[in-house]
């Protein structure tokens, strides 16, 4: 019989488990995710998963959590420089990007894996999405608070959040070119979406 786990012991190898997880959905796609697929990564017998995870479904739910958290924690970063609500903002927006692209394989995963996601079903995912969710209004609150923007911030988040989205997944995708690259299609989207969203009078 296996010997008890401590509970940092837990934490440590399903970490690995989830990294292990994500290397595999980068090379083969949610399809060649397999629990024995990541117990051979780790050298450990195919059951040795089964400890931590009782299904591929909750694998996938445990690294799409952790990518959702490590995303919005590098939003609430952003969204803590600056002096004013413009440059939060900003900041905030950089970490979106900057979190994307510089974690592609994981980002895909928050977005493009079809997976329950309601609390009864993977609460830490629920908790992590909507985590991650609030991070698309908060800095635009701050924007209404401090007089720059006028509307609901709900709805302004969830705009800029689309745009945001879209151009990322264009980039990932390679469908940008010299002419009109990334920066420059950005810097003018967001320039269009904040004229239509600044306070009048």
């Amino acid at each position: 019989m296996p010997k008890p786990l401590s509970t940092s012991e837990i934490e440590d190898f399903r970490d690995k488990l989830c990294d292990a997880g994500l290397q595999i959905f980068a090379e083969k796609g949610v399809e060649g995710l397999t629990l024995r697929e990541v117990a051979a990564r780790l050298g450990v017998s195919a059951m040795t998963p089964y400890r931590y995870f009782k299904d591929k479904e909750e694998i996938l739910a445990a690294i799409r959590a952790r990518a959702f958290n490590d995303f919005a924690e590098a939003m609430e970063a952003g969204a803590r420089r600056g002096p004013d609500a413009v440059a939060r903002s900003n900041a905030a927006g950089e970490a979106y990007i900057g979190f994307a692209l510089e974690h592609a394989e994981a980002y895909r995963l928050m977005f493009q894996v079809s997976q329950k996601e309601c609390a009864d079903d993977h609460p830490l995912l629920a908790k992590a999405i909507e985590r991650a969710r609030a991070t698309m209004t908060h800095h635009v609150k701050q924007l209404i608070a401090e007089g720059v923007f006028e509307g609901d911030a709900e709805l302004i988040g969830h705009v800029f959040w689309a745009a945001i989205h879209g151009l990322v997944m264009l980039q990932l995708s390679g469908k940008f070119n010299a002419r009109y690259d990334f920066e420059k299609v950005r810097r003018e989207t967001f320039r269009a979406l904040t004229q239509g969203f600044l306070k009048r009078g």
